[in-house]
C-alpha cells in the first residue's frame, strides 16, 4: 500500500497582517493566489469517531471544490505533520450529498479569506479567519519552515500546532460561545484576543 503524502506546517499569530504580507514580498515570495474566500464543511461520522481519532473529512470550496482526508498528527515537536489526501470534484453539492449518503453527517461550517504565496518549495499563506489573523507556511521539511520563520521575523517560540477548529474549540470553551459554526457571521459581534484562543501573537518583538 501507498503511504500518503504528508502535510507539513506550522501556523502564527499576527497582528499587523499588512505589514507581515510586506515581509512576504520583501523576501522574494510570489503571490500565486489572491485573497479568496473559503468555505469548508468538516463531516463526521454520527458518533463523532472522525474527530475521536483526529482524523478529518473535508470539503472545501473556493476556486475550485476540493474533497480533504487528513489522518492523525505524528509526533514532532517542531512542526505539525500529518498524511493528507486531497482530490478536486466538480460539484460542490453533489460532492456533499454522496458523503452524507455514504453515512456522514456534516459537524461544523468554517469560512476564511486566504492569500496564498510561493517561496521556492514552500508555501505561505495569509489567512484572515473570524478569528484573527494567521499565517500558515506548508511544505519542505521542518528547517527549512524555521528558516522561512525566521526571515519574516516570526518568533518560532510562539508557533501553533493545532488546527483552525481546535483553536475555535478552546475559544468556545474559554468564552462559553454557545456556536456551532466558526463564519464571520457567528462571531462578528465578539471581540476575540490572541489569550481567548490560547496562543501568543508571533509578530510583535520579543522587547515589546
Amino acid at each position: 500500500m501507498i503511504k500518503p503524502p504528508l502535510e507539513v506546517e506550522v501556523k502564527f499569530y499576527l497582528t499587523d497582517l499588512e505589514t507581515y504580507e510586506k515581509r512576504v514580498r520583501s523576501i522574494g515570495a510570489t503571490l500565486i493566489r489572491p485573497r479568496t474566500r473559503e468555505v469548508n464543511y468538516r463531516f463526521d461520522t454520527p458518533d463523532m469517531m472522525l474527530s475521536r481519532e483526529r482524523r478529518v473529512l473535508r470539503l472545501r470550496q473556493d476556486t475550485s471544490t476540493i474533497l480533504t482526508y487528513k489522518g492523525p498528527a505524528q509526533a514532532n515537536d517542531s512542526v505539525s505533520v500529518r498524511p493528507e489526501i486531497e482530490l478536486e470534484v466538480n460539484d460542490f453539492l453533489a460532492a456533499s450529498d454522496l458523503l452524507e449518503a455514504l453515512g456522514f453527517q456534516l459537524n461544523v461550517k468554517y469560512e476564511k479569506w486566504r492569500t496564498i504565496y510561493q517561496l521556492g518549495e514552500l508555501e505561505i499563506t495569509l489567512d484572515e479567519m473570524p478569528f484573527g489573523n494567521f499565517t500558515e507556511i506548508e511544505g519542505g521539511d521542518p528547517p527549512q519552515i524555521q528558516k522561512a520563520a525566521s526571515l519574516l521575523a516570526l518568533d518560532w517560540n510562539t508557533r501553533i500546532l493545532q488546527s483552525y477548529l481546535m483553536l475555535f474549540d478552546r475559544l468556545k470553551t474559554n468564552k462559553e460561545l454557545p456556536v456551532q459554526d466558526l463564519t464571520f457571521e457567528a462571531l462578528k459581534d465578539l471581540e476575540i484576543t490572541a489569550a481567548d484562543l490560547g496562543v501568543k501573537a508571533s509578530d510583535v518583538p520579543k522587547f515589546l
